[in-house]
């Protein structure tokens, strides 16, 4: 009569489902965790912090801002005398039954950006343009200044 010998079990499951083990964890948690905050009722997307450069070119400020995703006519720009109030905000809608997504992330995106000016500005002369997801914002100066020269300083 043959013996046989227990097969061993491994006690390291194989890399392959582990990580489609732990993929699937996270992908479900992530799910009730939207649920859980869906039912907040005054929550919304929040707003994205986008980077941003202030150039001082004497005569006027030059503001160039990220925002990806953002059309011309979502865009909101308030400006005072001393600062300027950047938002906007782009949401899909309309979904596209035919397309078997299997997962879905790009339906929303916010921006928001107070900027204070060091100068007052002529509101009145404030100008805008957005190109490939940069926002150029013109904001001439009520009173210009010189732009002040630099000189190097060799560090030590």
């Amino acid at each position: 009569m043959a013996t046989t010998k227990p097969v061993k079990k491994s006690s390291t499951p194989s890399l392959t489902s582990n990580w489609f083990d732990i993929d699937r964890s996270i992908d479900n948690l992530r799910k009730e965790m939207e649920k859980a905050f869906s039912s907040f009722p005054s929550m919304s997307m929040p707003k994205m912090h986008t980077s941003c450069d202030v150039i001082d070119e004497g005569k006027q400020f030059r503001v160039k801002m990220d925002v990806p995703g953002i059309k011309k006519n979502e865009i909101k720009l308030d400006v005072t005398e001393n600062s300027i109030q950047i938002s906007g905000e782009h949401k899909e809608e309309t979904e596209d039954k035919k397309k078997n997504y299997l997962k879905k992330e790009r339906s929303q995106v916010s921006y928001y950006r107070t900027l204070p000016l060091s100068e007052t500005v002529l509101t009145a002369k404030v100008k805008a343009k957005l190109s490939d997801g940069v926002l150029e914002i013109t904001l001439p100066k009520a009173k210009p200044t010189k732009v002040q020269k630099k000189k190097s300083v060799s560090v030590q």
